[in-house]
């Protein structure tokens, strides 16, 4: 089986251009390919964790990949999937956000002596001429065509801002210096992304000629990986300063019983083989799958002592009801107001809830639980011998859980 096989096999492929030639570049190591991201925080996040283990399995099979940080598309922000403009970002934190994700990449893409670039498009569309880029790009994009693409009418309905309406064009230009700069013959995006894509195919071939190689591929989870990741609290982000391994992998335990068995053929690098034999698991094997999951993308991202170590903390929470590797959250005697801590202050100092409100409405819910038992009374009280010995284990849902510790 190539690896373009392999691909579909996995789920991954959901549309293509030029199927033949696709497959014969990728499956010979001839591909040399991007994959763009925006750097719209200072970490990647779960959302992209799809893409950089596409690239890996490519750069696996001899093929080149590119990494194109949108240093300058980062200016204006993709209007895909969103119903509102995109806050704008000051060129110092979309620089700062650019070197964030070159760490972060490199334990995925190995960019060592040239098997893979890592490339800004600042350096091409900050300097453009307006004048000179209307008269060599416009005349090859439809405005008709362009309203009619998918990622354009979602936002007609609240409204598109000319700056947003840009970006197409933007991200088309980018496969064309990608093209002619550093020979890349093939993108790849999420379903999503497939008008944009087609747009860079397209302004190539009429730029170039009908036989310029310029291929398009689309991964079929991408647009919904930009959904996974998302909790109560916010993203699951691949930085443990922002996500505690821990967290990371409870966030992939506690996945629905409908999506582990996809996400293992997606995500984890197990042989199709071994994956193929779990088709048929279900009740508790289930679980069982959720845990190989868990630790295989775990391991991925923070490495095989953090995974290690983030079961053994997972099994131990769920068999013994404590955690020694649990993220930890510290409080000090001042905290103990007139000596003792409210559950609402106690969930808003541990990380769990962003404000007091959303902790009023966790504990009116049912969802808060201290050492196991449940608390639904605001104001209950906590002193400091509720502290003592490991610290007090505070959970919030089935998912989320902090050590409080006193300090």
């Amino acid at each position: 089986m190539g690896i373009y096989e392999e691909l579909q096999a996995r789920g991954l492929i959901a549309q293509v251009t030029d199927e033949d030639e696709i497959r014969e570049l990728i499956n010979n190591g001839k591909a040399t390919f991007y994959i763009g991201f925006d750097p719209t925080a200072d970490s990647l996040h779960v959302g992209h964790f799809m893409a950089l283990c596409l690239m890996k399995r490519l750069q696996d099979a001899g093929n080149k990949p590119i990494a194109l940080l949108g240093g300058g598309t980062g200016y204006i922000g993709d209007p895909s999937g969103r119903t509102d403009m995109r806050s704008m970002m000051t060129p110092e934190t979309i620089q700062h956000n650019c070197d964030c994700f070159k760490k972060q990449m490199s334990k995925f893409i190995d960019f060592s002596e040239g098997k893979a670039l890592m490339v800004n498009n600042a350096d091409w569309l900050l300097d453009l001429n307006y004048i000179d880029m209307l008269r060599e790009i416009g005349p090859h994009f439809s405005v008709n065509r362009m309203l009619a693409a998918e990622c354009y009418k979602q936002r007609m309905e609240k409204g598109l801002t000319f700056l947003e309406f840009n970006y197409m064009i933007m991200q088309s230009f980018d496969f064309y210096m990608l093209y002619q700069n550093y020979g890349c013959n093939m993108q790849f995006g999420g379903d999503d992304q497939w008008a944009n894509m087609l747009g860079g195919t397209e302004l190539i071939r009429r730029k170039l000629g009908k036989n310029a190689c310029a291929m398009t591929i689309t991964l079929l989870l991408n647009s919904e990986g930009k959904k996974m990741g998302k909790t109560q609290n916010g993203a699951v982000w691949l930085d443990p300063e922002k996500t505690s391994p821990f967290d990371f992998y409870q966030y992939w335990r506690n996945i629905g019983d409908t999506d582990v068995l996809k996400c293992i053929r997606m995500l984890t690098f197990l042989p199709l083989e071994e994956i193929d034999k779990m088709d048929s698991w279900e009740g508790a094997q289930l679980n069982t799958a959720k845990e190989i999951l868990a630790y295989e993308l775990t391991k991925l991202v923070h490495g095989e002592e953090e995974a290690e170590k983030a079961q053994e903390s997972a099994r131990a929470l769920f068999s013994q009801g404590a955690a020694a590797q649990m993220p930890t959250a510290e409080i000090t005697a001042d905290d103990l107001a007139d000596g003792g801590i409210d559950i609402l202050t106690l969930l808003l100092k541990s990380g769990l809830v962003p404000s007091k409100s959303e902790a009023r409405r966790a504990v009116q819910q049912g969802g808060v639980a201290v050492d196991g038992e449940k608390v639904t009374d605001i104001q209950k009280v906590f002193t400091s011998d509720a502290f003592t010995g490991e610290g007090m284990i505070l959970k919030k849902g089935k998912k989320n859980f902090r050590k409080v510790v006193l300090q």
